[in-house]
């Protein structure tokens, strides 16, 4: 266990910046995605077929905490379907690479979800190829670190909240009628939404909608036999941080969580396993923390 530790400390990210969307590729030293602790080190993540025939879309925007969540859901025996901005092309053939490579199937679609408009066709498009959906995963996020409330404009509050809340929404409201039965809906949203960091205005109220809209959905939908929860990162290392924060802030990162460091995606890739699979049958409203050891309310 001591060599598991030790090789977890050791991925502490020196600081980069990226410009926006920020790319995976280009991140230094590369998250780990695919394996998890274990007493002889870093073992790579066993599929469990706990997912097995299950479609499951899954949108993103900018990377941020994303990224690693697919990997282990496509290897969980889902059929997979990805929508992407076009400039996240690199790593979204990557990851279908990946997938593929451990046996997994998984489509990719290019899309901007800030725009209705395009969620609507985005489920169109799916449904047409492919048919219902079982598991829809909204876990798009724009963030962009502002050191005073001044400094955030109105371009930059409405961006953050179409990506971050109108987007999880309409994919709502457009799947309804493709749901499969028993069909599951895992909501991404952040730490920030119980902490409130002051640079992080618009990113943590986006987060905190999310929070409200999984148990408001949650209680709407329980009676068609749907289950909505939500997963809350805390910081984690993906492009989403180096392409939002300075090299400084980056550095006080690893300072919020007791356990000392940022997390890596697989780490909160697991939780979404779990909500997605029929481990979790009995929850629905409620979200998970993974998140270093940061005590939260909620």
């Amino acid at each position: 266990m001591e060599k598991a530790k030790e090789l977890v400390n050791r991925t502490q990210h020196p600081g980069q910046e990226q410009s926006k969307p920020g790319l995976e590729r280009d991140l230094e030293p590369k998250p780990i995605k695919t394996h998890l602790p274990a007493d002889e080190g870093l073992s790579v993540y066993k599929p469990t077929g706990k997912l097995g025939g299950k479609a499951c879309c899954d949108h993103r925007r900018c990377l941020g905490h994303r990224p690693g969540c697919r990997d282990p859901l496509r290897d969980g025996g889902s059929q997979g379907r990805i929508a992407y901005l076009p400039d996240e092309k690199t790593d979204a053939f990557h990851t279908k690479e990946q997938v593929e490579k451990n046996g997994g199937q998984i489509n990719l679609y290019p899309t901007d979800i800030q725009a209705s408009e395009n969620c609507r066709l985005l489920v169109e498009q799916i449904v047409t190829d492919f048919g219902g959906v079982d598991i829809l995963v909204n876990n798009a996020g724009y963030q962009l670190e502002q050191c005073q409330l001044s400094d955030i404009s109105e371009k930059q509050w409405g961006k953050t909240f179409r990506t971050n809340i109108d987007s999880y929404f309409n994919m709502v409201k457009y799947s309804m009628p493709h749901f499969n039965a028993g069909a599951v809906i895992i909501n991404n949203a952040a730490v920030d939404a119980y902490i409130g960091p002051p640079t992080h205005i618009d990113y943590a109220a986006t987060k905190g909608a999310v929070v409200a809209l999984t148990r408001a959905l949650s209680n709407h939908l329980m009676p068609k036999g749907m289950r909505v929860n939500a997963v809350a990162p805390g910081p984690v290392w993906t492009p989403l941080i180096a392409s939002s924060m300075g090299k400084e802030s980056q550095a006080s990162l690893k300072e919020w969580t007791p356990m000392g460091r940022l997390g890596q995606p697989s780490k909160a890739a697991t939780c979404f396993v779990f909500l997605a699979s029929h481990d979790s049958s009995f929850m629905s409203g409620q979200t998970l923390h993974p998140n270093g050891g940061m005590m939260v309310n909620g």
